[in-house]
């Protein structure tokens, strides 16, 4: 059998398969986005020491989720989308709320897309064991890296699929990378994306080329759903257009 992108992707629109997207929110009236068949709002008491959740529909508090939720439809427009709210109003958040909104999505999902990553070293071994899980469970997790020259988690991990921003603009001008930690590069510069109050903006991110990846993997999963995460990761590289053929 010769992996090929009409192989992969032909015919294929994301029909069956859920996405979650674990970021600031999902603004489900946008144009761009459509239908998010659950949500969840994530937050720290500090009272408590705790993780408070909160199920039901929810404003994005960024536009950062919604840009995610976007350019996920637009690559595989039949999927299932779902929110996983772990973001605030500066687009920051606590490690154990981001751990907590991961291993929900791990389980109402078969792909996870994460624009958002740690850099603090205590959570390593935490995302670590979280990302493994989430392998052992057949749950792609697309790790957007940090923008900055620095180790973010859990996009370092083998077990993730680990993705930055190229200058491409078509639906299949995917890279990749024979020297990881980063795997795949994706389009992310210069991209129209969807924002807050129906809007767009264009901007520059690896977070936008993440979701690029997860849309594929979505139509992938949709034609080939007995893939694992690592042949999932196999397809990807042979379907890239840098990729060395025999």
């Amino acid at each position: 059998m010769q992996i090929t992108r009409d192989w992969a992707f032909d015919g294929a629109d994301g029909q069956g398969v859920d996405v979650a997207v674990v970021d600031s929110g999902i603004d489900p009236t946008h144009p761009a986005v459509g239908p998010v068949s659950s949500a969840v709002a994530l937050t720290w008491d500090p009272l408590a020491e705790q993780v408070i959740a909160a199920d039901g529909p929810h404003t994005d508090l960024f536009g950062h989720g919604t840009a995610c939720a976007g350019i996920i439809r637009a690559v595989a427009p039949q999927c299932r989308l779902h929110s996983v709210r772990v973001l605030g109003e500066r687009l920051s958040g606590k490690g154990p709320v981001f751990a907590h909104g991961l291993r929900h999505a791990m389980t109402i999902a078969r792909v996870v897309n994460l624009s958002l990553s740690t850099s603090r070293p205590e959570y390593r071994t935490l995302f670590y064991e979280i990302a493994d899980e989430a392998a052992f469970r057949g749950v792609v997790l697309v790790c957007a890296v940090n923008n900055a020259p620095a180790p973010s988690y859990p996009s370092q991990f083998a077990s993730v699929v680990s993705v930055a921003a190229n200058d491409g603009a078509g639906p299949y001008d995917l890279d990749c990378n024979p020297t990881p930690p980063v795997e795949f590069g994706a389009p992310g510069i210069g991209v129209t994306v969807p924002w807050l109050n129906g809007g767009s903006i264009v901007t520059t991110g690896n977070s936008y080329a993440a979701p690029h990846v997860a849309g594929l993997v979505a139509r992938l999963l949709s034609k080939h759903p007995t893939l694992t995460p690592y042949e999932v990761k196999t397809v990807l590289r042979h379907v890239s257009r840098n990729a060395q053929r025999g």
